[in-house]
């Protein structure tokens, strides 16, 4: 199931954001959580933060975020991470068909991803879905902790 992030998510949000396992995969560097709760909080507000839970417990976190003017049928997704304790059960597969799922309620022909080169587990759960590589944007994102630029595939879903 997917519900909008609210600030009571806050701990849940950082724990994956800056988990070992989950961090390079995703947008931020790691950072404090004073440093970090200005960054999230519009996000947050702005509802385009999303939990992805079932009946015990939440399992995991994803960005869908609308595109404007002409491109209004595209959304966004980034910041996808299952919790790290929780990997290797499907989850995450399941996760990205309620995406793709609620994308068609939200009526978007389109969502769109990058992920990293290297990122093959996630790349094969895309792709298992229905995500299909596009090109790649080389040198695209900065891990600036690790001093370097990495390549990242640009993938769809199409509706």
């Amino acid at each position: 199931m997917i519900r909008n992030a609210t600030l009571a998510d806050f701990e849940f949000v950082y724990q994956l954001y800056m988990h070992p396992k989950t961090n390079p995969f995703l947008l931020y560097e790691f950072t404090s959580k004073e440093e970090f709760l200005p960054i999230i909080q519009p996000l947050i507000e702005s509802n385009v933060i999303y939990i992805f839970y079932d009946e015990v417990q939440d399992l995991g976190m994803f960005k869908l975020i609308p595109l404007a003017h002409r491109n209004t049928h595209i959304a966004y997704l980034g910041g996808v991470a299952i919790h790290p304790e929780i990997l290797g059960k499907g989850l995450g597969k399941q996760m990205l068909e309620a995406i793709v799922a609620f994308g068609k309620e939200k009526g978007f022909l389109r969502i769109e991803l990058s992920v990293a080169t290297h990122n093959e587990k996630a790349i094969h759960v895309y792709e298992k879905v229905g995500f299909s590589k596009e090109g790649t944007l080389r040198k695209y994102t900065h891990l600036k902790s690790e001093g370097k630029f990495i390549d990242e595939f640009m993938m769809a879903y199409l509706y």
